[in-house]
């Protein structure tokens, strides 16, 4: 009988991290996970162990991964957004630590945490398949990152053909339990959980090009279990029906769609994260209106996947999630009730 695989993730507390690991950790098929993360949880998954490491600083990660049957890179920083620097520190010269002790420990397997972020501006009316180019969209730190990993992974997979190398590119990921999270990524600490209701918000601004896909994070990480599982490599998309756009979102918050010109929008956003009231940078704004709709057949025939929940039924979770101020037992999502 062959022993189950073992499994290391980085990145393992925070919103996807840790839909990650429990879908891992319920796998009769993953022997074991240590999930690697800056600071230990509360959490304790069947079949987890933890270990303390800061991307931030250089690290010998070889130790770590030695004997593992796949590491799955989800690690990444999103804030401070007013300091790249420190964002690059973590997000690409912390991966280029991952990518290289992957090597060195000869690990058959390097599942990278992607984006649509990744891809260059799109189509809206259309998918586009893992063939679209990846240059990302200039302007913002996020998508900088993630298009500049893609070249670096185009190296190391030249480099290291005997590493399996999977990307996934998801869409926007919610949950419940990531509520609170990503309040504070987004939105700031100044808006009260409450504002994340119906009938709360009074308008959604229809603005030109406000079209995305969303994806509830646990499905997500099944497409990662799977891809640990399967002889797969390459690229796959990720995204769950239907696009969302303001008369969808407005759906939701039960509030009126208003047409409203993209530079208003935008010059309100430059002003708030000029004065630090909000961490979402303008540049992250243009980026969202560019990303492209994304077509995820191949994820469905070679990995066997499709997602349990709509965008809705996410988008949903996720605001639920704010007005409960929901958490996990970890230190990215640490509830905390926003009134």
């Amino acid at each position: 009988m062959n022993a189950g695989k073992r499994v290391v993730v980085t990145g393992a507390t925070g919103n996807v991290g840790t839909s990650v690991v429990a879908a891992l950790a319920k796998g009769p098929q993953i022997s074991s996970v240590l999930g690697l993360a800056r600071r230990l949880p509360g959490w304790s998954p069947p079949k987890t162990d933890w270990a303390t490491v800061d991307l931030r600083e250089e690290n010998d990660l070889v130790r770590h991964f030695e004997g593992a049957d796949a590491v799955i890179h989800l690690a990444w920083a999103f804030q401070p957004t007013h300091d790249p620097v420190a964002t690059w520190r973590t997000n690409v010269l912390g991966s280029l630590q991952v990518y290289r002790d992957v090597a060195s420990a000869g690990v058959p397997a390097l599942i990278h945490a992607s984006s649509v972020g990744a891809y260059s501006p799109g189509p809206k009316d259309r998918g586009v398949d893992e063939s679209w180019p990846t240059h990302g969209w200039p302007g913002a730190a996020y998508t900088r990152e993630k298009a500049y990993l893609e070249r670096v992974l185009d190296g190391f997979e030249a480099r290291n053909p005997g590493v399996r190398v999977v990307r996934m590119r998801p869409a926007f990921l919610f949950k419940e339990e990531s509520g609170s999270e990503q309040r504070r990524i987004f939105a700031g600490r100044f808006m009260p959980g409450r504002l994340a209701g119906p009938r709360t918000i009074p308008v959604v601004p229809d603005i030109p090009g406000l079209r995305f896909q969303a994806l509830h994070t646990d499905d997500a990480a099944e497409a990662y279990r799977l891809a640990v599982m399967k002889d797969v490599r390459g690229s796959f998309n990720l995204a769950a029906e239907p696009a969302l756009d303001a008369r969808g979102l407005a759906e939701i918050l039960d509030a009126r769609v208003v047409r409203l010109p993209r530079p208003a929008i935008r010059a309100a956003l430059a002003a708030g994260w000029g004065l630090r009231l909000i961490p979402a940078s303008p540049q992250l704004f243009d980026a969202v209106l560019r990303v492209p709709m994304l077509d995820c057949a191949r994820a469905r025939e070679e990995l066997g996947w499709s997602p349990r929940r709509t965008s809705l039924e996410a988008i949903e979770e996720m605001l639920e999630g704010m007005r409960q101020g929901a958490g996990m037992d970890t230190a990215p999502l640490t509830g905390r009730r926003a009134s």
